[in-house]
Formats: C-alpha cells, sequence, structure tokens
C-alpha cells in the first residue's frame, strides 16, 4: 500500500479505479477522486455503511452528506455507490464485479481507520492512500530531536505554519462510471440538531463565515453568548469541507484551531490507542460515581455553566469550544470521574465527533494527556464570569434561572438532581 502521496507521483494510466469515501464527503479538494478522474477511464465512488462504524447521532447529518454527495456525483455524471456490511469486504466485492484495478482513498488515522488501511492492503488488489482529511498529512512533519511525532502543541505549530502545503485540487468536471452497477440506497434518518449536512451546505457555510465573520474570529472566539465561532467544525469531521481551503484564509487564531486538529491527528497516528488508553500514565485514581457522572451528562450538576454547556449539547448535538472546555474539566477535576466517560457522552452526541480531536482534547484536559501542564483546571465559576458576563448563554439553555441577574446567575444553585456532596468543591485555577 503505497503512503499519502500527491497527485502527480503517478500517472500510469488504469481502466477502473475505485473511490472508497470515509470521512472525505466531497468533491473539491479531494486528492483521491481528482487523481482516479485523471488516471481511470472508469470511476467508482464508493461509501459503506459498516456497522462496526455506528453513525449514532450524526446518522442523519451522515445520510444528507451522503445525498449531497451523490447529488454532485450525478451533476458530473457519475454516481455514489452506497453498500451495507464490511468496508473491506464491500469494497473488493464491487472490485471483482467492476473489474477495478485499484482502491484510491484518504488515509485516515484511528485505530479502526489503521486496521482497515492494514486489511485492504492484504487484498489481491492496489491501493493507494491520499492526503485530504487534515491539512498536512500525520507523519509528514517529526521532530528535529527525533521520535515519530510532536507531543507538544507549540514546536508542532511553529513547525506547521512554515511547512509546505500541497495546492487544492478542483473537483472533476465529469465523473464516468461503469454500467450495470446499482447504486445503493442511502438510509433516512431524523436531523439531529440545527446543522444540516453536506458539501453544499459546508460551502455555503464556509463561504459566508470567511466573509462576514472572520475578522472578528480572535477578539470573540470565546464569547459564549455571542456565539461567533464558525460551526464549521462538523463539515470538518464529515469532510464536507476542506481544512486546506480554510487554512489558507490568513487569519492566525483561527488556523490556530485547524493546526490544533492536524496536532491531534498526527498524535493519533502515533498512538492509535487514544480513545482507551492515556497518552500519558495517570497520577492517582479515578471515581467510580455513576451519580455524580449521570447529573453531568443530563446537566442537573448545580453548577450553572456546567449545566449550560451540558444542555446545549443535549439539544443542538454541539457546543461552544470555551463551554468543552469548562465541562470536561468539570467533569474529570472536580467530580474525579475517569475522562473516558466523557468522552463516550461527547461521541455519542457531537455531531463533530471524532477519535483524534475528541480523545486528544479530552485527554488534554485530563492531565493524561499533550498538556504541559497536568494540572490545569477550570474554574467554572471564574470562566463564567469571564466569558459570559452577562448570564445570557446560562439563561439560554437553563430557563429555571431565566430571572436571576447577573453575576449571582452563575452561582451554584440547588438543581432538582444535584451531584452528591453539593456544593462542589471549586477552588482550583481558572
Amino acid at each position: 500500500m503505497q503512503p499519502p502521496a500527491a497527485l502527480g507521483t503517478n500517472t500510469q494510466v488504469m481502466d477502473t479505479v475505485i473511490v472508497l469515501f470515509n470521512r472525505d464527503l466531497r468533491v473539491a479538494d479531494h486528492p483521491a477522486l481528482a487523481a482516479a478522474c485523471a488516471r481511470a477511464r472508469l470511476v467508482v465512488p464508493l461509501f459503506v455503511l459498516d456497522p462496526a462504524v455506528p453513525a449514532g447521532r450524526r446518522a442523519g447529518f451522515l445520510s444528507e452528506c451522503l445525498a449531497d454527495l451523490r447529488g454532485s456525483l450525478r451533476a458530473r455524471g457519475g454516481e455514489l455507490f452506497v453498500r451495507h456490511g464490511d468496508t473491506v469486504h464491500e469494497t473488493m466485492r464491487l472490485a471483482r464485479e467492476s473489474a477495478a484495478e485499484a482502491v484510491f482513498t484518504s488515509a485516515d488515522v484511528s485505530a479502526l481507520a489503521q486496521r482497515r488501511q492494514r486489511r485492504l492492503a492484504a487484498q489481491p488488489i492496489e491501493v493507494r492512500l491520499f492526503p485530504g482529511v487534515t491539512v498536512i498529512p500525520p507523519g509528514e512533519l517529526l521532530p528535529s530531536g527525533g521520535g515519530d511525532h510532536y507531543r507538544v502543541f507549540t514546536p508542532y505549530w511553529r513547525a506547521w505554519s512554515v511547512a509546505p502545503r500541497r495546492d487544492p485540487e478542483r473537483a472533476p468536471t465529469r465523473v464516468e462510471v461503469p454500467d450495470g452497477q446499482p447504486a445503493g440506497d442511502i438510509p433516512d434518518a431524523p436531523r439531529w440538531g440545527a446543522l444540516a449536512g453536506g458539501e453544499t451546505q459546508g460551502r455555503a457555510r464556509m463561504r459566508t463565515w470567511l466573509r462576514d465573520h472572520l475578522a472578528g474570529y480572535a477578539e470573540g472566539r470565546d464569547d459564549l453568548a455571542g456565539d461567533r465561532t464558525s460551526k464549521l467544525s462538523p463539515y470538518l469531521r464529515f469532510g464536507c469541507v476542506s481544512p486546506l481551503e480554510l487554512a489558507g484564509c490568513g487569519e492566525e487564531e483561527f488556523v490556530r484551531q485547524l493546526c490544533w486538529r492536524d496536532f491531534h491527528h498526527q498524535v493519533t497516528h502515533a498512538f492509535p490507542g487514544i480513545g482507551r488508553s492515556d497518552y500519558r500514565p495517570h497520577r492517582g485514581h479515578w471515581r467510580e460515581d455513576a451519580y455524580a457522572a449521570s447529573a453531568w451528562a443530563e446537566g442537573m450538576t448545580g453548577v450553572p455553566i456546567v449545566d449550560a454547556g451540558m444542555r446545549q449539547l443535549l439539544a443542538e448535538g454541539w457546543m461552544h469550544n470555551r463551554a468543552r472546555l469548562i465541562t470536561a474539566s468539570y467533569l474529570v477535576k472536580q467530580l474525579g470521574v475517569d475522562w473516558r466517560t466523557g468522552a463516550r457522552h461527547f461521541f455519542e452526541l457531537l455531531l463533530d465527533g471524532d477519535v483524534a480531536d475528541n480523545c486528544g482534547n479530552w485527554q488534554w484536559v485530563a492531565g493524561t494527556g499533550n498538556d504541559t501542564r497536568r494540572n490545569r483546571a477550570f474554574n467554572p465559576i471564574r470562566q463564567a464570569k469571564r466569558f459570559d458576563p452577562d448570564g445570557e448563554y446560562v439563561r439560554r439553555y437553563v430557563p429555571e434561572l431565566a430571572g436571576v441577574p447577573a453575576p449571582l446567575v452563575h452561582e451554584p444553585w440547588l438543581s432538582p438532581r444535584p451531584v452528591r456532596g453539593y456544593p462542589p468543591r471549586l477552588d482550583s485555577p481558572p
């Protein structure tokens, strides 16, 4: 199996190539699709709904992404072939039926993705991996002192910022597919949250946000009530927009967030067990407290800013990034609950939930990951008064407190289901 490569590294002409889509559901800046259309007479775009990768609450968003991708391919004379089952088995079945000579796919980093790539490589067919999931492919940047990945963000940011990048690929104008293959059904699923899936929606949001809101991002990104973040993360998670294109926007603070995404992906590439195992050993013991964890998940802890964040997640399938830090820190640092409990809950509900970013960020907060300050904690009351000074965010999601004035709205309250040991210990530094 060839490693991720730029489009121009091989010009061999083929008859039929399968393009296996995974977390890259777009036609613009899709190196694997562009290469297949340039090098093969016929292209077989394929997505496999694999039970090993349950979509959960993201099923509706995924269905909209697939429907939009199918529409884009059909507009170019092509088709999106959808199959159900084990990804490798279904890919090889379609390869035999279409007499495909190769499989082109975007390289990914999770343990499941890496196993799938190894299994594909063991099949009697040529497999080529392409970039596209991140701005810079994991493993391309290596620390000067040795090692297979960067363990600390700041040196990675310095190297990443000056590293050469490939040029974005144009969407193909024509996709020729073989005759006689059934397209397959895209399952119907209800939408979770307010965001509609698909490249069309993602690119429209990207254009509008870059035009109208990027300039104020650095000043407003932590304003909880202002809600001035891009909400492009679900579209990045499913590959509806290109991270490389976004990284060309030129706004350093926003680009830095894309670099954090790449950073977690290169960590996961080197440490694929990031969703199960501590990247760095945990100092101490986690508490087993199902009641406290349940109150946290339901937004019933009695700490207004924590409850507001958790209720936003329940209602929208999304949470403001500052609220993610506050709620995660509260679970692991104040309640002492294992970060894996929180990561599972976030992964189940977040439209943008993926292994690298979700687990990388949870381990960073827990002190088991890539934070150089392992004892860092976020005091929820201080954070609330700083980033929601008027209490608007709290009142939006905790209507029980609608009449409480600021700053009293941020003080712990006796919820109908308070955490055992209430009030919690809130004396850690911000």
